[in-house]
C-alpha cells in the first residue's frame, strides 16, 4: 500500500485495523460489560468502546480529511472542513462477536461530505468478517472484489430459499406475523436464520450462501397502529431498527455484485440519507439475489403487513 492510499485501499485498511483491535476480545466475558448507550440508542459494550477508540485513532492518523459517523458517536468532524465522511459500524453483530461466533463484521463506507450525503453518493465500501478476516470491497460502478467467490444464487422460489431476518429489538409476535408465510414456506426445503448482523447476512447473498435478507421493522411502525409503542417496549425505550450505518457498506457490496436491495416497500435505497439515527432515518430492507425473487418477497411482505394491520384493529 502506498503512502497515499486510494479510497478503496483506505476503507479496507480501516476495516482491517478495527478487526485487529477487537479480535482479541471475541468470545471474552470482559467484552460483554455494558458501559453506556451510543448515539444510535443501542447498548454500548466494552468491545464496542475498543473499536470506537481504534476508529478515531485511525482517522486522525491516516485520513484527517475525513469526518466519520459511527453507531456510538454519531458524526465526528473535528476540523469542520472535512471533504468526505466514513460511515462506519465498527462491529456489526456485537452480540455474535461477544459470543465468539462468525457473524460479526466491520462495515465501512466512504462518501463526499459537500452536502447531505445519500446512499447514492457512496464511492466505495468494505465489509470484513472479524473472525475469518475475509472481506468484500466494492467501488461504485466497478463491481465487488473478495477473496471469496462472488456468485449470487439463481433461486427464485420462496419455498426453497435460504434467507435471514432480524428479530433483536423487534417485537417477536408482530414480526413473525409479517414473515409467517415465508417462514412456513421455507421451513422444510429451505431455511431461515437470525444471524445477528445485517452486514454478514447481506454479504451471504454475495457468496451465494443465502438467497434473501428481510428486515421491515420501520415499515411495521409506519403502517401498523401501536407498533411504535411495541418497539419501544422491546427496545427498553429505544427503537432499534437498522440505521444507515448498518446498511451503507453491505448495500453497495450487494448491488455491485448484481443483487437487489430495496426498502421495505420495494423502493430503491439510493435517495436515503446516510447521516442520522432514530426512526426518521431508519431503513427497512428487502434484499434478494435476483429481481424475480425480490418481487415475490415484496408481495409477501405486503400481505404480512396487511395481516398485522388487521390484527391491530
Amino acid at each position: 500500500m502506498t503512502d497515499e492510499p486510494t479510497h478503496p485501499e483506505l476503507v479496507l485498511a480501516l476495516a482491517r485495523r478495527l478487526r485487529e483491535a477487537v479480535a482479541p476480545q471475541l468470545g471474552s466475558q470482559a467484552g460483554r460489560a455494558a458501559i453506556g448507550e451510543g448515539a444510535g440508542g443501542d447498548v454500548t459494550f466494552a468491545i464496542d468502546a475498543t473499536a470506537e477508540a481504534a476508529l478515531a485513532q485511525f482517522v486522525a492518523d491516516h485520513a484527517p480529511w475525513a469526518a466519520f459517523y459511527s453507531e456510538d458517536r454519531g458524526l465526528v468532524a473535528p476540523d469542520g472542513g472535512e471533504t468526505h465522511v466514513l460511515v462506519v459500524d465498527p462491529i456489526d453483530g456485537t452480540r455474535p462477536a461477544m459470543a465468539g461466533l462468525e457473524s460479526a463484521c466491520v462495515a465501512v463506507a466512504l462518501a463526499p461530505l459537500d452536502r447531505d450525503p445519500r446512499m447514492s453518493d457512496i464511492e466505495c465500501a468494505c465489509v470484513l468478517e472479524i473472525k475469518s478476516g475475509d472481506w468484500f470491497l466494492a467501488r461504485r460502478g466497478e463491481g465487488v472484489l473478495s477473496p471469496r467467490a462472488v456468485s449470487l444464487s439463481a433461486n427464485t422460489g420462496t419455498d426453497t430459499m435460504f434467507w435471514a431476518y432480524g428479530f433483536r429489538g423487534r417485537p417477536a409476535r408482530a414480526t413473525t406475523e409479517v414473515l409467517a408465510e415465508l417462514i412456513d414456506a421455507s421451513s422444510v426445503t429451505g431455511g431461515s436464520f437470525e444471524l445477528g448482523s445485517q452486514a454478514f447476512a447481506m454479504t451471504r447473498l454475495v457468496t451465494g450462501q443465502l438467497d434473501a435478507v428481510i428486515e421491515v421493522g420501520s415499515r411495521m411502525i409506519d403502517e401498523v397502529p401501536g407498533m411504535a409503542q411495541e418497539f419501544l417496549r422491546v427496545g427498553h425505550g429505544q427503537i432499534l431498527n437498522n440505521s444507515p450505518y448498518d446498511l451503507a457498506a453491505p448495500w453497495l457490496c450487494l448491488v455491485e455484485a448484481g443483487g437487489v436491495a430495496s426498502d421495505g416497500w420495494g423502493r430503491p435505497l439510493d435517495g436515503r440519507l446516510l447521516l442520522g439515527t432514530g426512526h426518521d432515518f431508519q431503513i427497512s430492507s428487502i434484499c434478494a439475489a435476483n429481481p424475480a425473487l425480490h418481487a415475490q418477497l415484496v408481495e409477501a411482505v405486503d400481505d404480512g403487513i396487511g395481516r398485522l394491520r388487521a390484527l391491530a384493529r
